[in-house]
């Protein structure tokens, strides 16, 4: 298991029942430095007689004693909750435990993945920005910045993972106000390199955003390596059972807002919109956190219902112990796909022969993931009939769960794609992405083996 060392920062959350989170406070110094046992004990700490587990505040409203105090909330210049659309205590509850889990200054939680994705780049481009972006990462994502957001006047460049410093300085704009990638890029399985990425953006006075759902806090620490903000679908292995939609955004409050004001209008000058507040001035650490939520989620509404949030914390206990699960799983169901002559490659990066083994062993010293990809020869319908033989496995829409899964992601999660881009990706048409789940490895092998037997 993972052994990490959680840095000394500020937390924008505390326990919900103090109710006073709208500014943000000071966390009590994390009871530990394992992170599994902060997926156990982080987040929440009852006082006496209180609930163990944290309680579902399934309320859209707040009561005060007057309009006055109210008022102050809406000026951002008294703590508390007043609507559950910008922040709620049972959400704010697991936001911090995942804040905790990755070492960071604030966090807080959205309605999905997508939505933590639009929410981290959106909060800080403008019409008329740019932005540089892998070309390795999910076909929701690519879509999201290459269509959606190009319809709102914010550009991008897309360069591969595995480019040169050159090549990767070369797609900078004296307009570009953010780096985007994937830690574990969805289905492609590369491996970003931290540092190269973090050093191109930090030369440019950007801060380098990276999608950590993959491996999880368990088994990656993007803030050590010099990420500045990370984004969870916590829909993936943080809910790990399929049940509830949701996604987080994490501030390691590194990036220095002010040293580069002139890029950043909406954090460093006033916000008419709040009467006069300066974000990066006035809530320091948390200002990104905090204008993500004053503004984004204020206008947007992308905010998870309580229950869900409440669900998924619960299933973050465990977390540890099923990434542990999983790796192991991946593990040896990758040598097996290895070893089989019908099976034409394989990309896993904990395989010692794979491109990214060795930074992998670099970023992520006690493993990657549960996710495979895998070719088959023969095009689409040989990789349907492949598909549709599971017995165990299920074809579904869906990744890092409890239960094994398999996807086309050619034919449906980047169907959108081009060709061209496809191959950018690195989603070829004869790419299998399989989910070990936490099943017996020996059936997982079972069912790949009797499918195969079938088709291949």
């Amino acid at each position: 298991m993972a052994n990490y060392q959680l840095s000394d920062k500020v937390s924008m959350f505390v326990a919900p029942q103090r109710y006073a989170m709208k500014r943000p406070i000071e966390r009590r110094k994390s009871m530990s430095k394992n992170v599994d046992t902060i997926c156990v004990q982080g987040g929440y700490q009852p006082g006496n007689g209180e609930s163990r587990t944290p309680p579902i505040i399934q309320a859209t409203t707040f009561k005060y004693k007057s309009s006055e105090q109210m008022s102050r909330l809406f000026d951002l210049s008294e703590s508390g909750y007043f609507y559950t659309r910008l922040q709620n205590p049972t959400n704010d509850t697991i936001a911090a435990k995942i804040c905790e889990m990755e070492g960071g200054a604030a966090a807080m939680l959205t309605s999905s993945g997508q939505a933590a994705n639009f929410f981290a780049l959106f909060n800080i481009c403008n019409n008329g920005d740019h932005i540089v972006a892998s070309s390795a990462i999910y076909g929701g994502t690519f879509n999201l910045i290459n269509v959606t957001m190009r319809k709102m006047g914010i550009e991008c460049t897309f360069v591969s993972p595995d480019c040169t410093e050159e090549e990767l300085e070369a797609a900078f704009q004296p307009n570009t106000k953010a780096v985007f990638g994937e830690s574990i890029s969805n289905p492609a399985l590369i491996v970003l390199d931290f540092e190269k990425f973090a050093n191109a953006a930090h030369r440019h006075g950007v801060p380098l955003i990276v999608d950590n759902t993959f491996p999880t806090p368990v088994n990656c620490h993007p803030f050590q390596y010099g990420v500045d903000i990370v984004t969870h679908a916590t829909t993936k292995y943080m809910d790990g059972h399929g049940s509830c939609v949701g996604g987080a955004i994490v501030d390691s409050g590194n990036f220095d807002w002010m040293a580069h004001a002139e890029k950043f209008p909406g954090l460093t000058t006033p916000d008419d919109s709040y009467h006069g507040v300066t974000y990066a001035k006035d809530f320091g650490k948390a200002a990104y956190i905090t204008k993500a939520t004053a503004q984004l989620m204020r206008d947007f509404g992308s905010t998870p219902a309580p229950i869900n949030s409440w669900i998924m914390g619960m299933h973050l206990e465990s977390l540890g112990v099923r990434m542990e699960r999983h790796c192991e799983n991946a593990q040896k169901v990758a040598e097996f796909l290895d070893a089989d002559p019908r099976v034409s490659w394989v990309q896993f990066p904990g395989l010692p022969g794979d491109k990214y083994y060795e930074t992998a062993r670099k970023y992520m010293p006690n493993g990657t993931c549960g996710v495979i990809s895998f070719g088959v020869s023969g095009g689409r319908d040989k990789v349907s009939a492949l598909l549709d033989h599971f017995r165990m496995i299920s074809i579904a829409t869906h990744v890092a769960d409890a239960r094994s899964c398999a996807l086309y992601p050619a034919g449906t999660t980047h169907r959108q794609l081009t060709e061209e881009q496809l191959e950018e990706a690195g989603v070829g048409i004869d790419l299998v992405r399989l989910s070990c789940g936490i099943e017996n490895a020996d059936d997982i092998i079972a069912d790949l083996k009797q499918a195969m037997d079938a088709v291949l």
